[in-house]
């Protein structure tokens, strides 16, 4: 897991953990809190949902341009290899 992966899921559990706590110390009825406590856990996993989107995005714009940049690096190297046979040939 990476750091920023890490650094992330910090984030989503302290905001989570920290709403939690502030409903919970809130004076309303169970009721009320119930609702709250399900309102709250709805917008984390939104939340979550949209931050992996973008993270996934991201890693796919990295893990295409590094395939990209492996084949330019191969060509490249297949050219030097190419020209080196004619060179001896």
């Amino acid at each position: 897991m990476s750091s920023t992966t890490k650094f992330l899921t910090g984030v989503i559990i302290g905001g989570a953990l920290g709403a939690i706590a502030g409903i919970l110390l809130a004076p309303k009825s169970g009721a009320e809190t119930r609702a709250d406590i399900a309102d709250t856990a709805k917008d984390v996993l939104a939340r979550t949902d949209k931050t992996i989107k973008e993270i996934q995005t991201k890693a796919d714009d990295v893990v295409s341009d590094l395939q990209k940049k492996g084949e330019d690096i191969q060509k490249k190297i297949q050219g030097l290899i190419d020209k080196q046979k004619v060179a001896e040939g």
